[in-house]
């Protein structure tokens, strides 16, 4: 088995299921070492942790909320005692309200923007303070929605909150540049995760998108958790502060 990423360590935030999942373990068996985040379901995140376990590499659990600054600090904190090092963040974990503009509160708006975009700036942060302390240089990739640029019902905040990252992104990866460490995000088409099941209009936007796809076919966690693994090999390094969009031609197709 190639194992590009072995000596490697790997963060990813909300990776007991769904595309966090998929992505810790494709990082896992290409050799490196992994911690994933979780917040409320321990029993999940362990069985998650004995799966990625099966790839011979150290897998840690992190307790926190990713919109919580303190919870942030300590699971970075956590990361370089446990594993000692961190040379690929994968910031996945995400939140948001589905409601049309008139309902959302100032609440609810401002903890979506916490979750989804402010965690990126604090990981990226602790991530440039660890690299810097141990010289290595390192990734960071930031996972996007297609409603970032495109309009879906009651999806206002999150959207706002995707297209804040990308831009994030932009910045990160010229400021960051100069400690060795890659900045891009991928833009995710439509994958059926158990998110995709709080969509009031969930069976009418998976029929749209199997009908439009060249594919015929949704795409899977792992069709996301691959392009994001490929970000973070050497080949990929010329590739600097871009929105990588892995829709499988729904984009392009009318």
């Amino acid at each position: 088995m190639d194992r590009p990423f072995s000596g490697k360590v790997a963060f990813v935030t909300g990776g007991s299921r769904g595309i966090g999942l998929a992505t810790a373990r494709e990082f896992a068996r290409r050799g490196a070492d992994v911690a994933i985040s979780f917040f409320t379901n321990r029993t999940s995140a362990q069985t998650a942790q004995a799966s990625l376990r099966e790839f011979g590499g150290r897998v840690e659990l992190l307790r926190g909320n990713v919109g919580n600054p303190e919870h942030v600090d300590l699971m970075f904190r956590h990361l370089e005692e446990k594993l000692g090092r961190l040379d690929f963040y994968v910031g996945n974990a995400a939140m948001g309200v589905l409601k049309p503009v008139e309902e959302l509160t100032l609440a609810e708006w401002d903890r979506t923007m916490e979750v989804n975009v402010r965690s990126l700036f604090q990981a990226a942060q602790h991530t440039q303070r660890l690299v810097r302390r141990h010289g290595q240089g390192g990734r960071i990739v930031a996972l996007s929605s297609m409603g970032s640029v495109r309009t879906i019902p009651d999806y206002a905040a999150l959207g706002a909150a995707k297209a804040a990252i990308e831009s994030l992104v932009r910045f990160l990866a010229v400021e960051l540049a100069r400690d060795g460490i890659v900045v891009n995000c991928v833009q995710a088409g439509m994958v059926d995760t158990d998110s995709l099941k709080r969509f009031p209009t969930r069976e009418q936007l998976l029929a749209d998108n199997i009908k439009r796809s060249p594919f015929g076919r949704l795409g899977t966690p792992e069709d996301i958790a691959r392009v994001v693994a490929m970000m973070c090999l050497p080949e990929a390094a010329w590739i600097v502060g871009q929105t990588v969009v892995a829709d499988g031609g729904y984009s392009i197709n009318g």
